[in-house]
C-alpha cells in the first residue's frame, strides 16, 4: 500500500510555498518605519509611536479594531475569473468603519480560505489587499491562508479582514454625544455598489433579467461584470485630512459608513435620541447601476434605499459654521461631496424626502 501524503488529501504545501515570495513583495509595499523586522512569520510587530499622522506621539491613545468580509460580491469574481480587486473591497469594508470613530488605520490582517489552493488566485487576492492597504495608508502586517479540501465549491474561496487603528481619547468621534439640531449632513459619492446588497443584485440581474457578466450595458458604459466588480471606495485619506484640519475643534460631529442598511440604517447610528436627519434624495446624482437594478427587478424605492448606498458611500455630519470648509477639504482630497440633508429636533430616525 502506498504511503499517503498531505497532497493526496488535497493540500499542496509546495504550491503555497511557491507563492510566498510574491505575497511577501505585496506586503512589503505597505510597510513603513513603524513595522518592525520579524522574519519568523508567526506574528507581525508594529510600534505606535511616533504618530506620523499628527506629527507627534500619541498622548492618550485608544486602540480601535474592525472586521468584515466581502460577501457575495465574491461570486462575481468567480464568474469573471478576476481576483485582483476584491482585496481592495476587503480592506475598504473595515477601514471605512474604523474612521467613523476618528481612528487612523495602522495595520491590516487578512484571512483567505479555499478548497484547493491556486497560486495565481492567491497572489492576485493578496495584491488586491496590498493595494487597499496602500490606499488606506496602513500596513498589511500579516495574514492566514487556509486550504480545506471538500469545504468550498471548486474554484471558490472566502475572505475576511481585520483592521486595527488608533485615535486620541479626546478625539474619539461619538455622534451620539456631539450631533445636534442644525448640523449639516454631507454625503461623499460612492464608486457604485461597493460591497453590499449583492444577493439582491444577483437575483435581479442574473435570475430575473437573465443577464451575464460579459454583456455590455450602454447606460453603464462598460460590461456588467466590470461595473459589479468596481472596488469599494476607501475614504481614509479624505477623512484624515479633515481630522487634521480640525484637530483642535470637535469637528466633524459624526461620521457614518453607508454599508448594509443604506442611508437610513447607518446614519441613524451617529444620532442622539433627540435628533432626526432629513435627507433630500434629489441632492446628488444616483449612479445608473441603481436605476438598472430597480427597474429590472421592480424593486420599491424604499427597499433600494434600505439595501444599497444609492451613490453615497460615506456621510459626514458637521456643525453649520464649518460645513462649507469641511466640504472644501473633502473635495481637495479627491472626494465628491454633496450637502444632502440636515439634522433637526425629533425622534431618532432618518427620513428620505
Amino acid at each position: 500500500m502506498a504511503k499517503l501524503t498531505y497532497k493526496d488529501a488535497g493540500v499542496d504545501i509546495d504550491q503555497f510555498d511557491a507563492s510566498l515570495d510574491d505575497i511577501r513583495q505585496a506586503m512589503l509595499r505597505t510597510f513603513g518605519p513603524r513595522v518592525l523586522p520579524n522574519d519568523n512569520g508567526f506574528a507581525g510587530l508594529f510600534k505606535l509611536n511616533p504618530d506620523r499622522i499628527l506629527g507627534r506621539p500619541f498622548r492618550d491613545p485608544v486602540i480601535v479594531g474592525c472586521t468584515d468580509g466581502v460577501g457575495t460580491k465574491l461570486k462575481i469574481a468567480f464568474m469573471m475569473d478576476k481576483h485582483d480587486t476584491v482585496g481592495i473591497d476587503l480592506v475598504a469594508m473595515s477601514v471605512n468603519d474604523l474612521i467613523c470613530v476618528g481612528a487612523y488605520p495602522l495595520f491590516f490582517l487578512d484571512y483567505i480560505a479555499t478548497g484547493k489552493l491556486e497560486s495565481r488566485k492567491l497572489v492576485d487576492l493578496v495584491r488586491g489587499v496590498s493595494e487597499g492597504c496602500v490606499q488606506a495608508d496602513c500596513a498589511l502586517l500579516g495574514g492566514e491562508t487556509a486550504e480545506m479540501p471538500g469545504f468550498y465549491a471548486e474554484g471558490e474561496y472566502d475572505m475576511a479582514g481585520f483592521a486595527v487603528g488608533a485615535t486620541e481619547r479626546r478625539r474619539y468621534i461619538d455622534g451620539r454625544r456631539r450631533v445636534g439640531p442644525g448640523d449639516v449632513v454631507i454625503g461623499l459619492a460612492s464608486s457604485g455598489l461597493h460591497s453590499n446588497g449583492y444577493s439582491l443584485v444577483r437575483k435581479v440581474l442574473f435570475d430575473v433579467a437573465k443577464m451575464n457578466v460579459d454583456r455590455h450595458v450602454d447606460e453603464l458604459g462598460r460590461t456588467l461584470g466590470e461595473e459589479l466588480l468596481e472596488p469599494t471606495r476607501i475614504y481614509v485619506t479624505a477623512l484624515c485630512r479633515v481630522f487634521r484640519a480640525y484637530r483642535r475643534k470637535r469637528v466633524p460631529h459624526g461620521v457614518a459608513n453607508i454599508t448594509g442598511g443604506g442611508l437610513p440604517g447607518n446614519v441613524v447610528r451617529a444620532l442622539p435620541d433627540h435628533c432626526r436627519v432629513r435627507i433630500r434624495k434629489k441632492a446628488w446624482p444616483v449612479p445608473p447601476i441603481f436605476d438598472l437594478i430597480q427597474r429590472l427587478g421592480e424593486v420599491e424605492e424604499r427597499e433600494m434605499f434600505r439595501v444599497f448606498n444609492m451613490g453615497i458611500g460615506m456621510v459626514v455630519i458637521a456643525p453649520p459654521f464649518y460645513a462649507s470648509s469641511v466640504a472644501r477639504q473633502l473635495k481637495r482630497a479627491g472626494e465628491t461631496p454633496y450637502v444632502i440633508g440636515e439634522v433637526v429636533e425629533g425622534e431618532r430616525a432618518v427620513s428620505i424626502e
